[in-house]
């Protein structure tokens, strides 16, 4: 009988076997490691862009914040210039307002009529004087009317007076001032 030593056939076939397991293993580590590699990369290429895009939107955010600083500075400029005109208008208002009004009553005064008191209160006015006669007192209230510069032109009182030796007609009178535009 012939007997034959698979044992060294075995052992060949186990030592290839391993050899096999053992490449892979060791293939199956390298591809492990490449995929780990490759994922770190990749993430940290990803990482690095949002960081360069977070750096980037945190650069124009601060440049627009100086320019809603700058915009809000020109706001509060521009509500200190309107200010600052609105006083001048009104300024102006007055200025030009007294004069005006006076330069209206004056023109409104016909010869013969001699006003001896001018009261302003707001936009009330009182004006005394005295007058040749009734007419001259009605003349002048239409004159006032007319002039544009005042309104509710009414007579308060009228009665006749003396003044030195001729008799006049004295009266009391009390209009309203318009309001003028600039």
């Amino acid at each position: 009988m012939i007997k034959i030593n698979l044992l060294p056939i075995r052992a060949s076939k186990k030592k290839e076997t391993m050899r096999q397991q053992v490449a892979v293993l060791v293939i199956s580590v390298v591809a492990l490691l490449l995929i780990g590699i490759g994922g770190y990369i990749f993430l940290s290429s990803k990482i690095g862009t949002v960081k360069r895009e977070i750096a980037a939107s945190e650069t124009e955010l601060d440049s627009l914040k100086k320019k809603i600083g700058t915009i809000d500075n020109i706001k509060k400029l521009q509500a200190e210039v309107k200010k600052k005109l609105d006083v001048l208008s009104q300024l102006r208002r007055g200025k030009t307002g007294p004069a005006s009004r006076l330069a209206a009553l004056s023109d409104s005064v016909p010869e013969k009529l001699w006003l001896t008191r001018y009261i302003e209160n707001g936009n009330n006015v009182t004006v005394s004087g005295y007058a040749a006669n009734e007419e001259l007192i009605a003349y002048f209230m239409k004159s006032l009317q007319a002039s544009g510069a005042f309104a509710n032109v009414e007579l308060q009182v009228s009665e006749q007076s003396d003044v030195g030796t001729m008799k006049a007609k004295r009266f009391d009178l009390v209009f309203q001032i318009k309001e003028q535009k600039p």
